[in-house]
């Protein structure tokens, strides 16, 4: 599924220094351009939380564009014939225990899909993922110096055209504590 159903959709405008907080199950709508701004997912244990980039622009310097904390799971959706851009150009600030490494840093599920086109850069990381990281569609490239996409459970990719320029993997997933994870399933789509 790569479009959205808006018709209770939350719609938001980026502000630099301002960070979206999300607490609760639903579709949002995410459009401007912002410096230094976080979307911050925090929303129940089952809750599922879409977020529909609409031609965003961020830059950071040392936080993650998005950054799921809690939810069941989240779907990254680009709007067909847009561009998003999510930058952190700087050394990345832990958020208290939690390392956030990259651009997009998920503790729960994500799904990245779509029409549109996603570019990440990352002074370290790409998109981090301490659960499940699916890729159902959408343009998605990422430039970065460390992984591109690494995920604790498992990277699984059924359509989307990827291209990734990393310093070190391109697709990372590994858990020393659960053999039955920590794995990389691709059916479909198009990586370079």
């Amino acid at each position: 599924k790569q479009t959205y159903d808006l018709t209770d959709a939350t719609y938001y405008d980026l502000s630099s220094g301002q960070d979206i907080s999300i607490t609760k199950e639903g579709v949002y709508v995410i459009s401007g351009s912002a410096e230094n701004a976080s979307v911050i997912v925090d929303a129940g244990h089952n809750d599922k939380v879409q977020l529909v980039l609409n031609g965003v622009t961020v830059t950071n310097a040392s936080t993650p564009a998005i950054y799921v904390k809690n939810a069941d799971k989240v779907f990254i959706t680009t709007v067909d014939n847009t561009t998003s851009s999510l930058t952190v150009s700087g050394a990345f600030t832990a958020d208290g225990d939690t390392n956030t490494d990259a651009v997009i840093f998920a503790k729960d599920d994500i799904v990245l899909n779509g029409l549109g086109t996603l570019n990440i850069n990352s002074s370290d990381n790409g998109i981090s993922g301490k659960d499940d990281i699916n890729i159902t569609g959408g343009t998605i490239s990422i430039t970065c110096t460390s992984d591109a996409i690494e995920a604790n459970e498992s990277i699984a990719a059924a359509d989307g055209n990827i291209t990734i320029n990393s310093g070190k993997d391109g697709l990372h997933a590994e858990n020393d504590e659960d053999n039955a994870t920590g794995y990389i399933y691709i059916c479909g789509g198009a990586f370079d």
